[in-house]
């Protein structure tokens, strides 16, 4: 298990922009907090930490026991 998902899960993995004011030791994010992107590069300019936007990969979306759909922390970037 790394960052929270079972890389056996078979989920989608992407680089994205995650709204985390307190990143902290989250490991998954509600599908509001999250904006997908093509690429790492895009992911990195997109990213103010200052504000609270950082870039990441992330595996998902997947449906949580909740029935909301998030996404789980791969890595930040």
């Amino acid at each position: 298990m790394r960052g929270g998902f079972n890389e056996d899960d078979a989920l989608p993995v992407c680089c994205a922009v995650v709204y985390a004011p307190k990143a902290g030791n989250r490991k998954r994010f509600p599908e509001t907090c999250v904006k997908e992107l093509a690429t790492a590069e895009e992911a990195l300019a997109g990213a103010d930490p200052a504000a609270g936007f950082h870039a990441a990969r992330v595996a998902g979306p997947s449906r949580s026991s909740e029935g909301f759909r998030v996404y789980y922390l791969v890595e930040w970037l």
